[in-house]
């Protein structure tokens, strides 16, 4: 039988899943590779067949120790063309993992370069690359290609010819680099790259899951700091020849059937440009509330609060903490046909479809108060304010929620209930702030335990934190480390809240200019639940670890209540 029949026999696809392949196989693609790329099948399934009919087995290369001397030994360019692995040599026979047995024209050329003989094992292609990357960096073969290439030359710092930078950025191999280097990060889930220039090193950074991890790359990739930055900055329609001044960008990239916008931020260092580039994935600003983290009473408050026609809707929290992306997750459930939206942005995050969009330009006067202004002249009926930054900001969006309007808007403060007295310090009236809110939302993110390597264990009561209600016996998870977390234990995000509903208790003590700590003796009565209990509930539904919300959160010790 063939591959395709095996794997319809044994029930791991259907038979129109396979007349689908068949029709849609790219000129000599083996079906089975086709089935994979539609995603019926994990390439771990047609391995195995490979592997019984073969007699080969099937490795899992994050369990194997590789022989770093034989990889020294076998050359590189040989390693890249045909994605193989060389994992150990015993008895003069060398031991290589690929995922293409059919390639014999790989195994006799490898025989002829190391005069050994082979003996193939079984891994797949994702596994084979993360080798790679791992033992050569990201990058390695095109590095090695730009280096035997006569046609690029190393970008010199002093006096640059602007055509020259131009000619030696739009390089195939140039181009090629920048483009693993972007895939990298998003197969990686980052959420920003660093790009940092040092003497005689470039250190590449991703931001995956809020830690910065750096990535592997040749040490040869410092040569073509200069194109590389010069490339990123043609993308971002930067001024290629500037190098005295920070520059900020951004361009727009499809990758993995997903648009993705990189927002780009140059700043001249004593070494070059270094550079920080945000992933912008359209798909986060697409998720509902509740997979944002937002669960039981939090959400059901704050869903009441969005369903308000009028007020002012707060999301507080440090940079970084997620609170555009709640915004949008608002925005999307507010959004349809009979009502007008307007944001003021700064800069525009996402580019969602039925939302009028305003980026803050100061330099030639658009800032948050001044496109505020304009917008009540264009009917919305909810408005969104990227940040309210200063006292003009806070009473233009207070007067818009004064006169019917639904804002949305963001505030740096560490947790719901200083918020008010945030304002307070700006200057705005107290009348104002009362009659104005109507609720405040705070939040953090804390890291997911990573679902493929999650597991059972009975703590040690004496090291949970004191406001942790553990009950005797109770198990909690954790994440033991995999290939597919890093080994962190860690994979993905999600927020962990505390909502403020201002009820006429609480604007009463507004108007009296009360202190934040007074305002939460109050709250807590009513049922206001601080951050750092809902994420000890995700706790114990093993969503995360005791030790990410410590990590985010504090105990007030003065009063015993948990703060963000």
């Amino acid at each position: 039988m063939s591959l395709g029949e095996v794997l319809l026999e044994r029930r791991k696809i259907t038979a129109e899943q396979l007349q689908q392949a068949l029709e849609d196989r790219k000129g000599s693609e083996r079906v089975e590779k086709c089935l994979a790329r539609l995603g019926f099948i994990e390439e771990r399934d047609y391995l195995e067949i490979y592997g019984e009919q073969l007699s080969i087995p099937v490795v899992d290369l994050s369990q194997i120790t590789i022989d770093e001397e034989l990889l020294e030994a076998i050359p590189s360019k040989a390693v890249h063309r045909y994605r193989l692995i060389p994992i150990d040599k015993h008895n003069g026979t060398i031991r290589v993992a690929t995922s293409n047995p059919f390639d014999l024209y790989a195994f006799d050329e490898l025989r002829m370069l190391t005069g050994a003989k082979i003996e193939t094992v079984l891994a797949t292609e994702e596994e084979i690359s993360r080798v790679i990357k791992q033992y050569y960096g990201v990058g390695g073969q095109t590095i090695e290609d730009m280096i035997d290439s006569s046609t690029v030359e190393v970008v010199r710092e002093h006096d640059p010819d602007n055509a020259d930078l131009i000619e030696q950025a739009q390089e195939a191999t140039v181009v090629k680099l920048v483009n693993e280097i972007l895939l990298e990060a998003i197969r990686e889930r980052a959420s920003d790259i660093h790009i940092e220039p040092y003497e005689d090193d470039l250190v590449i950074r991703y931001r995956v899951d809020g830690v910065l991890q750096t990535t592997n790359v040749p040490p040869e990739i410092r040569r073509f700091h200069a194109a590389i930055v010069s490339r990123i900055k043609i993308l971002s329609n930067l001024n290629i020849a500037e190098k005295r001044l920070p520059q900020d960008g951004g361009f727009k990239i499809k990758a993995q059937n997903r648009d993705i916008d990189l927002r780009v931020s140059i700043i001249p260092t004593v070494y070059g440009g270094a550079v920080v580039m945000r992933i912008l994935d359209k798909q986060n600003a697409m998720m509902s509330l509740d997979r944002l983290g937002l669960m039981g009473r939090t959400l059901e408050n704050f869903e009441h609060l969005i369903d308000q026609p009028y007020g002012i809707i707060l999301v507080t929290g440090p940079t970084g903490s997620g609170k555009t992306t709640t915004l949008y997750a608002a925005l999307n459930v507010v959004k349809n046909d009979t009502i007008k939206i307007l944001t003021i942005e700064d800069p525009v995050e996402y580019y969602i479809d039925g939302i009028q969009q305003v980026g803050v330009k100061t330099h030639i006067g658009l800032t948050f108060a001044s496109a505020l202004r304009s917008f009540l002249r264009h009917d919305p009926d909810v408005i969104l304010v990227g940040e309210i930054r200063d006292l003009d900001t806070a009473e233009v969006a207070i007067n818009a929620s004064l006169t019917g309007h639904l804002v949305f808007s963001t505030l740096h403060t560490n947790d719901a209930v200083t918020a008010t007295t945030r304002l307070l310090d700006m200057g705005v009236e107290p009348f104002l702030v009362s009659s104005s809110i109507t609720g405040i939302l705070a939040q953090r993110l804390v890291r997911c335990i990573c679902r493929f390597c999650k597991e059972e264990y009975l703590p040690d009561p004496s090291q949970l934190p004191r406001d942790f209600k553990y009950e005797p016996g109770q198990k909690l998870f954790r994440g033991k480390g995999c290939r597919d977390c890093r080994n962190t234990g860690y994979r993905g995000r999600l927020g962990i809240y505390e909502i403020l509903m201002i009820d006429e208790e609480i604007r009463e003590m507004i108007l009296r200019r009360a202190s934040a700590g007074e305002i939460l003796r109050v709250a807590r009565p009513g049922g206001h639940e601080l951050m750092r209990e809902d994420g000890f509930v995700k706790v114990a539904k093993g969503i995360t670890t005791v030790e990410e919300i410590h990590r985010v959160t504090k105990i007030d010790m003065s009063s015993g209540d948990a703060k963000g």
